[in-house]
């Protein structure tokens, strides 16, 4: 996949190779924002895709997703999306745009009313909790059909105005997934918990209702983000390394794990990246 990016926020997630060809307009063009003001509460940061292909052709995305849900309108659909387990992908066919928001940790389950554990891979916005969500749909897909991206930003600011701010519990989410992904020493759900003043049940309930999964996924979602970064580098380390380096026991551990996760062995990954 080709992608240009503007304004990027600091994020992770994308597996797919990112290639350039100069000679060639891309493919796909990914436009991402990061939230601002009392928006910054609920959002981590807009992703907005644009593409145009030929007939014949389509452009497979791969992602190892933010560990929360994200918001998406689309021409034809709008729905709040958890994580997935593992890596998903999407393939974009003929041209078309999306309006995804990046929910901070914690957001989706006030919105949804439920523990994000008990939902579905995508909720209908209709069937949230949080009122005003058709009119939200239309007045995105109105300006984004327009390409007007700033004014479909606008829109959803201006229907987060009518939302309760999060509540305590998902702020707390919020710092402990922070505190995962910059510190890279924390390993163990024991040493999260502790970090945090909560037993390791209490901890495992919390993060697992907020974002669907319990601390021990986030702490390996992370760690494999870290490694598929690393991996997909100009000058990317040794296996052995790259193991020792994010806590693994050993590199068959670190290896198992990769491809139960990202569908691939490290080497065939890394092998992919250099690609022309």
């Amino acid at each position: 996949m080709t992608a240009r990016i503007h304004a990027e926020p600091r994020s992770k997630g994308l597996l797919t190779p990112q290639r350039t060809d100069s000679a060639l307009p891309p493919p796909v063009i990914i436009a991402r924002h990061a939230a601002v003001g009392r928006a910054s509460l609920f959002v981590r940061h807009y992703w907005l895709p644009r593409w145009e292909l030929p007939p014949s052709a389509g452009v497979r995305q791969d992602v190892l997703e933010y560990p929360t849900a994200n918001l998406v309108i689309e021409p034809h659909a709008a729905a709040l999306y958890r994580a997935q387990r593992g890596a998903g992908s999407r393939t974009l066919e003929g041209s078309g745009w999306a309006f995804g928001v990046l929910l901070n940790p914690g957001v989706a389950r006030n919105w949804a009313g439920v523990s994000v554990r008990s939902l579905p891979a995508a909720t209908p916005l209709d069937r949230l909790v949080a009122s005003g969500t058709p009119q939200l749909t239309l007045a995105v897909r109105d300006r984004m059909s327009c390409g007007d991206d700033e004014g479909a930003i606008e829109a959803f600011q201006s229907w987060l105005d009518g939302r309760s701010e999060p509540d305590e519990d998902a702020r707390l989410v919020g710092r402990i997934v922070a505190e995962v992904e910059s510190d890279r020493s924390l390993l163990r759900v024991e040493d999260l918990a502790v970090r945090f003043g909560l037993g390791v049940r209490h901890l495992q309930r919390l993060v697992a209702g907020h974002i669907g999964f319990g601390p021990k996924w986030l702490i390996q979602r992370y760690r494999l983000q870290e490694a598929a970064a690393a991996l997909r580098s100009q000058d990317p380390p040794s296996l052995a390394m790259l193991a020792a380096e994010l806590g693994y026991a050993d590199q068959a551990h670190f290896s198992r794990e990769f491809r139960t996760v990202i569908g691939a062995t490290p080497g065939v990954y890394a092998a992919a990246q250099s690609r022309p």
